[in-house]
């Protein structure tokens, strides 16, 4: 039953028709709506509760002059336009006294608010009696806000947030199609280069744009899409569902953006939606299934003929190997990638972006941190110049960051200043990337700094972070990293004369048993040797 909540009073109620003059906590609201709604009748009074109900979020006047300043609009503008002023004023004040909207605002005078149960009732009133009007007002509204920017292409979300609203009136005008192709691709998103996410890391607002284009978020695209364009939403939704740590809501619509781009041959695009799925599997700690999609995101790589594809695939299908721990196979994948790329970019060496980090972290776990200090050198250079995305400067900070760290632990140095620049600069650009997923890399490798520097009070606080996000999101992958960590933190403890051993060797036991349980589950075979380790540790 939805109730208006205690502190919303009605006035006058004595003059409304049909309901229990009680006070009683809990009147029913939509009763409560329904009466003034009978009392006012076909009223300017109705039709402006009607309007309001077009949206989520208080409104500018100029916003509802969009609506009443054209063409009357049947069974919605009837009675508001050509009033006067102190008909509008009067019309107001009665609809505050009611309390049905809110007082005015001094901070700014010139919106109009209400509960949103009320924008709720009347929004759906309107829907359901007067259809062709709710459309037309939505239309009305999509041509308002996709004209508001003063620039074509603004760049900060608060002067993107006029083309979002476009995006939403838009959609629920029915005009899917269009709002995709002139609002969302070429302004939002401005074509390949995912702006919003890219650069602004602003996934959250990416997502909400994108379920305009859903019937029934994230499993029924819009009807008014083409086949393509269907597919195309299904695969940016779980994108975006994934880097929000969203990852089982993330695979419905990936899988069937990868269903419906094999039916349409589209090659490319199942290569990209074939990898997704690979990267979204590992991360799970579904690794077999991970090396399973990996290997078809390169055979449709490979009949597409698009090189991007066939060498970025590659490294999908490497890093799904390396985590399994077949290290041969993914180190013949990582150069066959490199070398395809010099083919087709030879001002390009390394390879770069998200696949230049997949080779740096498979170097790293082979002892390589002088090649990977080389390479991040020259691939951060890269991504300055060519304005790459946030999350790629993040994690080419990342493996300077852990090269660092093992270059100073070999010459047994205490010199740690590089290393931690490094590692706290990457945290940090991971967060502005908003890519949850990703968070936890920069954490771990944070928290290996402070056990070596035996800051242990910061090590745990970025392994209880490890852990909430891995546990909230399913990231099986990055569990075990956090339980082996805490077994080498656990151990560094030990050897602190303050230490509680008992109590520390029991949770060391603990954490290693979990680990290897997890490591055998999920096929994490890279560990096993770590694993190895650990073991020896716990008999000495």
């Amino acid at each position: 039953m939805i109730t208006l909540p205690s502190n919303i009073e009605i006035s006058h109620i004595n003059d409304i028709p049909d309901i229990d003059v009680s006070v009683e906590k809990g009147r029913h609201a939509r009763k409560i709506m329904n009466a003034f709604a009978i009392r006012w009748g076909d009223s300017s009074e109705t039709n402006l509760l009607h309007i309001l109900g077009l949206f989520d979020r208080p409104i500018d006047q100029a916003a509802i002059e969009s609506i009443i300043g054209q063409d009357i609009i049947s069974g919605l503008t009837d009675h508001l336009q050509h009033q006067s002023e102190a008909k509008w004023l009067l019309m107001l004040e009665k609809l505050r006294n009611a309390r049905l909207i809110a007082h005015k605002s001094a901070h700014h005078p010139d919106t109009l608010d209400c509960h949103p149960l009320v924008r709720e009732h009347f929004g759906e009133s309107l829907h359901q009696t007067h259809s062709q009007a709710w459309q037309q007002a939505h239309e009305r509204l999509y041509g308002y806000y996709k004209n508001l920017p003063k620039q074509q292409l603004p760049d900060t979300l608060e002067d993107m947030a006029p083309l979002f609203s476009a995006v939403a009136h838009g959609c629920m005008a029915g005009k899917h199609q269009e709002v995709l192709d002139d609002v969302y691709w070429e302004r939002i998103n401005r074509k390949n280069d995912f702006y919003v996410s890219n650069q602004l890391g602003a996934f959250s607002s990416d997502l909400a744009a994108r379920s305009s284009f859903f019937e029934m978020p994230w499993y029924q695209p819009a009807a008014g899409l083409t086949d393509a364009a269907k597919a195309v939403v299904q695969s940016w939704a779980g994108f975006s569902l994934r880097a929000l740590g969203r990852l089982q809501e993330a695979s419905v619509p990936m899988k069937a953006g990868l269903d419906a781009a094999i039916q349409d041959e589209d090659w490319e695009g199942a290569a990209q939606d074939a990898g997704n799925l690979s990267e979204l599997f590992l991360t799970l700690g579904k690794v077999n299934a991970a090396v399973d999609y990996a290997r078809q995101s390169v055979a449709f790589a490979d009949k597409s003929w698009d090189d991007f594809q066939r060498e970025s695939k590659r490294t999908t299908l490497a890093d799904a190997l390396h985590q399994s721990g077949e290290f041969t196979e993914a180190d013949r994948l990582f150069r066959e990638a490199e070398g395809m790329q010099k083919e087709s970019q030879p001002g390009y060496s390394f390879l770069y972006s998200l696949r230049g980090f997949r080779f740096c972290d498979f170097l790293l776990s082979q002892g390589r941190y002088g090649e990977v200090i080389e390479r991040a050198s020259q691939t951060l250079e890269w991504a300055k110049k060519n304005h790459a995305p946030l999350l790629i400067f993040a994690l080419d900070t990342l493996s300077l960051g852990r090269a660092h760290l093992l270059q100073t632990l070999e010459q047994k140095s205490s010199n740690f200043k590089p290393a931690e620049t490094y590692l706290n600069d990457a945290v940090e650009g991971l967060r502005k990337a908003g890519t949850q997923h990703h968070i936890p890399r920069g954490l771990l490798s944070r928290a290996a700094l402070y056990r070596e520097q035996k800051n242990f009070t910061r090590a745990w606080e970025d392994l209880d972070e490890i852990l909430e996000i891995a546990e909230q999101g399913e990231m099986k992958l990055h569990l075990v990293d956090y339980h082996i960590e805490a077994c080498r933190l656990l151990r560094a403890e030990m050897t602190c004369p303050s230490g509680d051993c008992a109590d520390l060797e029991a949770r060391f036991q603990g954490h290693l048993r979990t680990a290897k349980e997890l490591v055998e589950e999920i096929g994490y075979g890279r560990r096993n040797g770590e694993l190895d380790e650990l073991e020896e540790w716990g008999r000495l």
